[in-house]
Order: C-alpha cells, then sequence, then structure tokens
C-alpha cells in the first residue's frame, strides 16, 4: 500500500525576517572555537557558557554570565570578540536548503535581522556563498539586543509591514522569543529551536518552499 504524502503546513506572509547565524549560516564551529576560548580565560565552564551565547549579542551573552561585571566591560569584551569570529571563517557553510531559499526570496520582501555586526555578518554570509539582504538589521543599528523584540520590529518596518504580515526565521530561543514579543509568527530552524515551542519546527530549509499563487499571494510551504 502506498503511504498518502503529508501535506505541507501552509504559512501565508508579506515579508520575512530572517536571522543568520544557524539559520542561513552554520557558523557553530567558530563560535564554539571562540566562546569557549572566552570561557576559559574567565574561568567558566565552556560547555555552560556554549548553552546561552546563541541568538544573543555577544555582551548580552558576557552579561547573562558574568552579572556582576561591569557592561562597559562586557562591551570591551565584545568589541575584541567581534573582530576574532569576523577573521575566522573556517568551517562556516551554508544550512542545508539555504542557497534555494534564498535564491527563491530575490523579489520578495525579507530582511536579515542578526546580532552580528555589519562586518561579521558579510564575512559570514560571504564564506557561505549566500546572497546579503538588501534590508538588514545587524547589532550596530539596534539598542537592545535578542530577545528583545527591536530588531524584527525595526526589520518589518523597514520592509513597510506590520507584525501580523511577518514570519521570523530562527534557530536560538533568545531569537524565538523576540518574534514572539514582535507579536510574529516564528518558523524554527534546527535542533536548537524545537526546545522553545516555535510556531513551526523544521529540521532545515530544504523542508521549506516559498510558493506564490496566481493571484500573487505568497507562503512557505513546510513539509515534514
Amino acid at each position: 500500500m502506498t503511504a498518502t504524502p503529508a501535506q505541507p503546513t501552509v504559512l501565508p506572509f508579506k515579508a520575512l525576517l530572517l536571522d543568520m547565524d544557524g539559520t542561513l549560516v552554520n557558523s557553530d564551529a567558530v563560535v564554539e572555537r571562540c566562546w569557549r576560548e572566552w570561557a576559559l580565560d574567565h574561568g567558566l565552564d565552556p560547555d555552560e557558557a556554549l548553552k546561552v551565547v546563541h541568538g544573543r549579542q555577544g555582551y548580552a551573552t558576557m552579561a547573562v554570565l558574568l552579572p556582576d561585571r561591569p557592561m562597559e566591560q562586557n562591551h570591551a569584551d565584545n568589541k575584541v570578540m567581534l573582530a576574532k569570529e569576523t577573521a575566522d571563517t573556517e568551517g562556516v557553510v551554508p544550512v542545508p536548503g539555504a542557497p534555494e531559499f534564498m535564491a527563491a526570496l530575490d523579489r520578495l520582501p525579507h530582511a536579515l535581522v542578526t546580532s552580528a555586526d555589519e562586518k561579521l555578518a558579510q564575512a559570514r554570509m560571504s564564506a557561505a556563498a549566500l546572497p546579503m539582504p538588501r534590508t538588514r538589521v545587524t547589532a550596530e543599528l539596534v539598542s537592545a539586543s535578542k530577545p528583545d523584540p527591536e530588531g524584527f520590529l525595526k526589520g518589518a518596518a523597514e520592509l513597510g509591514f506590520g507584525a501580523s504580515d511577518c514570519i521570523v526565521l530562527e534557530d536560538s530561543g533568545a531569537g524565538i522569543a523576540a518574534g514572539r514579543a514582535a507579536g510574529m509568527r516564528v518558523l524554527g530552524v534546527g535542533p536548537r529551536a524545537g526546545a522553545h515551542d516555535p510556531t513551526v519546527l523544521v529540521r532545515d530549509l530544504t523542508q521549506v518552499r516559498v510558493v506564490t499563487a496566481e493571484d500573487g499571494t505568497t507562503a512557505l510551504h513546510v513539509t515534514a
């Protein structure tokens, strides 16, 4: 007996807001190298530190790990960390399905909303051979790190859409919380996302298709 293919989950949208690390780009090797070194230098357990680094800006991660340290020191250390991460692209690759997914978005409203700064975002998207979205909200352009919703709200505003028109693509707990706080649906990408109850969860972007109907409306078709 032939099994009936599962029907895709259909998520209509007018704009997409894309996280970068873990969502479009697999940069885990670099993140692990840099943050393990930082944790050891500060007498912290690297494995415990890695549990909170994803999704946040570096200074915000440092504030979680060293809550009694002056924030000025976190910002200073973050500048050093950003420089190290920007210079290290070994092992940076696209998430499976990301090249095809980004090609499908070429003429559709979308923005990159990342905790990386502009230089780091350029370095990682280039290393993964992915096109850089014209609209992007990088670390320098927000006053608060994810899980604050500022970045996603700013991305939606720059594209000219309301929160209900947007879908966020995210892999981290901080990012998923930010998307929810912005009042947006969240497509979780990858194993980290599964622990944070996104609207829909996929293994990677091979399970996501961008479909434009005859009337011009667009939707994500998500298959298990």
